[in-house]
């Protein structure tokens, strides 16, 4: 008797349409559902909802689709209220309800510790996400590129979804009033000297990017223009326009990056007029930001994020602290008041040297800052007798560097504070040090509202210390 063949399991095809139910958002905002016990991401789909897909992308591990039709609408789905917010792809959660947004990047944490560490999950304490009270115009930076407009005129704006086409925007909702104002004026101006805007493709043309940002307590505004070359035609005209039209603005600055590359700085800072800083308000410390320094984009919430800090570093007046990646040393002097010595590092040299005049601005004696590699550091204050008990760290979106984490597993402070804004390097990371530390608790905060961001404050203690 002839068996029958067992049949393969149909594939799917690209244009291929299928039903799907989506089950959680993935790390990037996408609806994630499984069809033949394959993963298939979905933008736009919300968790519960039953669609029809039309395959996009068809991979060995996984597909991508499109929404053809939502047969059964989320209760949480809500209408966008930005008039790009389709074609932009700066936010991608405007159609989720705020407070099913906080749940829902609690969960996007959990999944990456799933996917990531050998934790027992379920046995951890993972709070609820800190939100806003009012999640909108919370970003006092922006960074729009600028082109030509098919009619010839200047543009200002984001590159859209998965394309290099610039998408213009008058009004971003998610911006402070102050550098969507800014942009709007800065453009003009571009456009009344007929400057020309760089051209990516031809590798041509001379400003590529207006970058606005705005202190929240101060007023104060800074332009930078980015150029493709040193030279900017009508310079001088230029910022005496800047300057007449928007007196806010305290410090115009121009940075030039020639390189191709989808950096926005260059290496280069030149200030063209005014100061050659910004200042800033956290709770009751004050900060001077140069162009090129990091400092968090959402003034409000950054308070809320250095006090889960300062709550997880438990400092008693006695402690020795490293505030690692410390950028112009927000965080280290956010805690320097329940610490008896800190010390920061960066590599970037003009946030060293805001650190600097930060912590000399406020008195802050204890508060020591040097440009360089925590990897170079740590091991030479140890040798030094200078032993952390208290090592905080902020890295950017690709984590920690692996030398790090080897040095503060041989230098061992006796707790580890993480802040992290990728909980895919944040879940590595913890379980590279997993061995030697304990997660105590992670508390999820929301920093950027509408999109699928989500930072994380994780505290870890020695295990050998009590």
């Amino acid at each position: 008797m002839n068996q029958q063949k067992k049949q393969a399991p149909v594939e799917l095809k690209v244009g291929q349409t299928f039903p799907l139910t989506i089950k959680r958002l993935g790390i990037n905002g996408e609806g994630v559902g499984y069809f033949k016990k394959k993963v298939v991401f979905v933008p736009g789909a919300l968790p519960g909802e039953e669609v029809v897909v039309q395959a996009t992308k068809v991979q060995p591990k996984f597909s991508e689709g499109r929404i053809k039709k939502i047969r059964k609408a989320s209760e949480h789905r809500v209408a966008p209220p930005c008039p790009v917010y389709e074609q932009c792809g700066g936010c991608q959660l405007q159609h989720l309800a705020y407070s099913q947004q906080l749940r829902e990047k609690r969960d996007i944490v959990i999944q990456s510790l799933e996917r990531h560490t050998k934790f027992k999950v379920e046995n951890m304490e993972i709070k609820e996400t800190i939100g806003m009270d009012n999640p909108w115009n919370y970003r006092n930076k922006s960074q729009f590129q600028i082109g030509r407009s098919q009619s010839g005129s200047i543009i200002a704006g984001l590159y859209g979804l998965d394309s290099h086409d610039i998408v213009p925007i008058k009004d971003c909702i998610v911006q402070h009033p102050a550098t969507n104002k800014t942009t709007g004026i800065v453009r003009r101006i571009l456009e009344d000297f007929n400057v020309s805007v760089y051209n990516e493709r031809k590798r041509k043309g001379d400003v590529r990017t207006i970058v606005t940002r705005v202190g929240f307590e101060t007023g104060e505004v800074q332009v930078v223009l980015v150029t493709a070359k040193e030279t900017l035609p009508h310079k001088e005209e230029i910022v005496k326009a800047i300057q007449k039209r928007l007196p806010e603005v305290k410090s115009i600055i121009q940075n030039v990056n020639g390189a191709k590359t989808s950096v926005i700085f260059g290496e280069k800072t030149k200030p063209l007029a005014g100061k050659t800083v910004i200042q800033e308000v956290l709770g009751d410390v004050s900060f001077e930001l140069s162009a090129r320094a990091f400092f968090q984009l959402n003034p409000e919430q950054t308070v809320k994020l250095y006090d889960e800090v300062k709550k997880a570093a438990q400092l008693t007046g006695k402690e020795k602290v490293v505030d690692a990646y410390c950028g112009v040393g927000t965080i280290g002097m956010w805690v320097a008041d329940g610490a008896k010595e800190v010390r920061g590092m960066d590599v970037i040299k003009e946030s060293i040297d805001d650190a600097k005049k930060n912590a000399k601005k406020h008195g802050m004696a204890n508060a020591t800052y040097v440009t360089g590699t925590a990897e170079h550091w740590l091991p030479k204050w140890t040798k030094e007798g200078f032993r952390p008990d208290v090592v905080i760290v902020d890295p950017p979106r690709t984590g920690c560097d692996s030398t790090f984490l080897d040095t503060i597993k041989k230098v061992k402070p006796k707790r580890f504070v993480y802040v992290s804004c990728n909980p895919s390097t944040l879940a590595k990371d913890l379980q590279t040090l997993s061995k030697d530390y304990r997660v105590d608790y992670i508390q999820p905060v929301d920093m950027f509202p509408q999109t699928a961001h989500v930072e994380a404050v994780a505290r870890l203690v020695l295990k050998s210390s009590n």
